[in-house]
């Protein structure tokens, strides 16, 4: 195929599958705790919403079975089939807010979206090199983000103005045609050459930890988002506190913050391509940081709309950036054999410190306040920035 028409093929997959592996982590993430802000939660229990990370900080374990057995495409399609059908299920307890069956259901979707997420993530390493895999990265983010905006902002919107089992339905629904989608445009991905056994799953894991570096690698990947969990666990009680209902909060977080988180991450992928790794690392997760320190003050002086929607609209935006390098950070640690495995390994460290700061958050913001809470989320976020500026130069391929 000439290099044209691959490139365009290949951008469309790449859009359509992170979309694809977007909207199931809106719905675990940003719509239940919409759901569960509407239907008058404490604090805690919303906070709480964050433990459905566990399921991405434990895909690590599985992950290998992915690598080795069938092909990544068909482990997609089905899994997308399988997530449309769980979606589906949400629409009984949004009749009545049974909280207690919508977070189990949340809990199923939560261990079926994490195993896609490997499945994609693998099969995106596997079909392209360095090159492409940098190339990409800032469309990659984008359609992810653009999922984010269908997930917290139409569909919250929607449910808004017609009813939550509307929402979930609709959700189902996008999840149902990706899959057939995605069994008609992927092109066909080749099995693993290895086989499922103790040795090979063992050589997975302990190939990670020979790359050099490892102990800043590893502590960067967990600290890397840790002040931004914290402040995104507590976003949605914040806006509610300041009196915009469900419709408006997901025209805010939703439309306006991921439309300029779409922006940022195209910006910072573009940026990276052009750059290198190397020399985006830092500044990028600085940026990031900086970002959180406008919630304190939003928090604590309760401005106006066009203020809200200027505080969220830049830290989406710097959330864009931080995203894109540290997805192309994470790509740059997978071996040729074991990407989907590799890839997981450090997605899911990632996820670690977001799952507990995120569970903490609203004890935090219950005990202290808003303001406060946001502070602490700033410098919880440190770490991450100052082994941002040690990483040896020897970790960066790009």
């Amino acid at each position: 195929m000439p290099p044209a028409p691959r490139r365009l093929l290949t951008a469309l997959w790449t859009t359509s599958t992170y979309f694809a592996e977007g909207l199931p982590y809106s719905i675990v993430h940003q719509i239940s705790s919409q759901f569960f802000t509407a239907a008058g939660a404490s604090l805690q229990a919303i906070g709480l919403t964050s433990l459905y990370g566990l399921a991405w900080n434990l895909k690590f374990a599985w992950s290998p079975l992915v690598d080795m057995i069938s092909t990544k495409k068909n482990w997609l399609v089905r899994l997308e089939l399988l997530l449309a059908i769980a979606i589906a299920l949400l629409f009984w307890p949004s009749l009545n807010f049974d909280l207690v069956l919508a977070a189990k259901i949340f809990l199923v979707i939560a261990f079926i979206a994490a195993t896609h997420d490997i499945a994609i993530d693998g099969y995106y390493i596997q079909s392209l090199n360095n090159t492409d895999q940098a190339a990409f990265s800032g469309l990659r983010v984008a359609a992810y983000r653009i999922a984010l905006l269908v997930g917290n902002g139409a569909l919250v919107v929607f449910a808004g103005m017609v009813s939550w089992q509307a929402c979930f339905l609709a959700g189902a629904g996008i999840m149902g045609i990706l899959a057939l989608w995605h069994h008609v445009i992927l092109p066909k991905a080749q099995p693993s050459p290895t086989t499922l056994d103790l040795s090979t799953v063992k050589e997975a894991f302990y190939s990670y930890l020979q790359q050099p570096y490892i102990l800043i690698v590893l502590g960067f990947i967990l600290t890397f988002r840790a002040g931004d969990a914290m402040m995104f666990a507590m976003a949605t009680p914040l806006l509610k506190n300041l009196g915009y209902d469900t419709a408006m909060r997901g025209f805010l977080s939703g439309t306006v913050g991921t439309l300029t988180g779409i922006g940022g991450a195209l910006v910072g992928g573009a940026i990276i391509s052009q750059y290198g790794l190397r020399r985006c690392l830092f500044p990028f997760t600085l940026i990031q940081s900086l970002s959180i320190p406008a919630y304190a003050g939003m928090a604590y002086a309760e401005p106006g709309l066009s203020w809200v929607a200027g505080v969220i609209a830049f830290e989406q935006l710097a959330a864009g950036v931080g995203t894109a390098v540290l997805m192309v950070f994470l790509m740059q640690r997978c071996s040729q054999n074991f990407q989907a495995t590799h890839f997981a390994i450090g997605s899911a460290l990632m996820s670690v410190a977001a799952t507990l700061a995120g569970s903490a958050s609203g004890f935090i913001a219950a005990k202290v306040g808003f303001t406060v809470f946001f502070l602490i989320a700033f410098v919880t976020s440190w770490p991450g920035v100052v082994l941002a500026w040690l990483m040896p130069a020897r970790v960066h391929h790009g």
